[in-house]
C-alpha cells in the first residue's frame, strides 16, 4: 500500500501553495475576524479552477477527485485557514449535492454563479426541534397545482444570512420516505429572514422563515424518498468539515512549533523543555493518524461518494484532533495564542464549531457502533429494540 501522493496530486498541491502564498498570505488575519464571506477569495479561486473540482466537467467542473479538493482545503488553510471555508463551499455539501442529483436545466441555473464565486448556496436542515434528529424536521411542501407551498423554518444555516439558494430539506409525506428537497431562491415572495447571532467563531447565522412559498416543480431536486441521496451528499459535506478540522488543527501546531524554536524562558528555548517535547510528539502522533483516516474515506470513495462508516470515524477523530491540537498549540504560546493577533486562537474557536456542525461526534459515534454490529439502533425515546 502506497501512502505517498501521486506526482499528479504533489504537483497540484505546489500549484495551490504558490497561489495560497501570492494571493492569500497577506491579509488572513483581518479575513479571520471579518464577519462578510470573502467573496473577492472566491473569485480569485475561482478563475484558479479550485471551485468545482469535485464536480464533472459536464455539469461546468474540474472533473477532480474528492482527494483533489481535500489537498486543496488543507493547503489553502497552511497559508489562510479562514480561505479554506471558500474551498469547501464550492466543492463539498449543497453545491456537491446540486451537481450529483440536479436535473441539467437546474445546474444551469445555479451552478455557473456558484462555481464563478459570485455567489453561494447553503444547506437548510437544521430547525428549533429538529437537530441531530433531522429526520423529525417539519417544514412542510403541499402540492398546489405545477409546484408545492413550502411552510417552515430553518436555523443554524452556515451561509444563511448570505445564500442565494437555499437546499432545504421538506416532507413531502409522513416518516423518513416522505423527506427530499426544494431549491428556494432568496427572492421568492414568502421567504424572509428573522432572529438571528453569532456562534463562538465569530460565523453569523439567522432563521430562514418559510411562508407558504410557491415552489414550482423545476424547483424541485429530489422528492419523497431522497432523503437517503440527500445523506450521501452529505457525507461528502463532513469529509469537507473533516479536512478544515485537521488543517486548523495542524496550522496551529506549526504556529506553535515556530514558536518553540525561538521562544525563550529560563534561558532556554520551549523546544529543549521535555514536557513540550511529548506534547509536540503526541499532536504528531494524532495529526498523522487523523490525516490516515481522511485519506482512506477519500480514496475509497465510490462513484465520489465516500461510504458512511469511513466518513463517521473520519470525522470523528479529525474533529476530535483538530481542536485537540488547537488547544494544546494555544496552550504552548500563552498569552500570544490566546490573544487574536494570533491565528491560533481562531482555529480552536472554528474546530469547536466543526465538533457540532455536520453531525456531532456522539451521533458519529453511534453510526460508528451500527456499522460494528451491523444492526440500526433506535434511538428515540420508548423504544427498546435494533430497528
Amino acid at each position: 500500500m502506497d501512502f505517498n501522493l501521486t506526482e499528479e496530486q504533489e504537483l497540484f498541491k505546489e500549484s495551490v501553495s504558490k497561489f495560497a502564498n501570492r494571493h492569500l498570505a497577506e491579509g488572513r488575519l483581518r479575513r479571520a475576524h471579518a464577519a462578510e464571506y470573502p467573496f473577492d477569495v472566491a473569485g480569485l479561486m475561482a478563475r484558479e479552477g479550485l471551485l468545482g473540482l469535485t464536480i464533472p466537467v459536464s455539469s461546468g467542473g474540474v472533473g477532480g477527485s474528492l482527494m483533489d479538493a481535500i489537498l486543496a482545503i488543507e493547503t489553502v488553510a497552511s497559508v489562510c485557514p479562514r480561505s479554506a471555508d471558500v474551498i469547501q463551499a464550492g466543492n463539498f455539501g449543497a453545491i456537491r449535492v446540486l451537481a450529483e442529483y440536479g436535473n441539467p436545466e437546474q445546474q444551469k441555473r445555479f451552478l455557473s454563479r456558484l462555481l464563478a464565486g459570485k455567489s453561494v448556496i447553503s444547506v437548510g436542515m437544521t430547525e428549533p426541534d429538529a437537530g441531530s434528529a433531522v429526520t423529525e424536521l417539519k417544514t412542510k411542501a403541499v402540492p398546489d397545482g405545477s409546484g408545492y407551498r413550502v411552510t417552515g423554518s430553518k436555523i443554524f444555516t452556515t451561509h444563511g444570512p448570505i445564500a442565494d439558494v437555499i437546499l432545504a430539506y421538506v416532507r413531502f409525506g409522513p416518516g423518513v420516505g416522505g423527506i427530499g428537497s426544494v431549491l428556494l431562491e432568496r427572492d421568492m415572495p414568502g421567504f424572509s429572514v428573522g432572529k438571528g447571532g453569532s456562534f463562538m467563531s465569530g460565523e453569523q447565522w439567522v432563521t430562514l422563515n418559510f411562508d407558504n412559498i410557491f415552489v414550482p416543480e423545476e424547483n424541485v431536486l429530489l422528492k419523497q424518498g431522497g432523503f437517503k441521496k440527500q445523506i450521501d451528499g452529505f457525507n461528502v459535506e463532513r469529509l469537507g468539515n473533516s479536512a478544515r478540522s485537521l488543517a486548523l488543527g495542524r496550522y496551529a501546531y506549526e504556529e506553535a512549533r515556530q514558536w518553540a524554536t525561538t521562544r525563550r524562558q529560563f534561558g532556554r528555548l520551549l523546544c529543549e523543555f521535555q514536557g513540550l517535547q511529548w506534547k509536540f510528539a503526541d499532536m504528531r502522533i494524532k495529526l498523522d493518524a487523523a490525516q490516515l483516516l481522511l485519506y482512506r474515506a477519500a480514496t475509497n470513495a465510490q462513484c465520489g461518494l465516500p461510504r458512511a462508516d469511513e466518513t463517521a470515524i473520519a470525522k470523528a477523530y479529525c474533529n476530535l484532533v483538530g481542536h485537540e491540537v488547537a488547544g494544546e498549540a494555544m496552550q504552548v504560546m500563552g498569552g500570544m495564542g490566546y490573544s487574536d493577533d494570533s491565528l491560533v486562537e481562531y482555529c480552536y474557536r472554528r474546530t469547536k464549531g466543526w465538533m457540532i456542525a455536520g453531525g456531532t461526534i456522539e451521533v458519529l459515534k453511534n453510526r460508528i457502533s451500527e456499522s460494528v454490529f451491523e444492526r440500526r439502533f433506535s434511538q428515540r425515546a420508548g423504544s427498546r429494540e435494533a430497528l
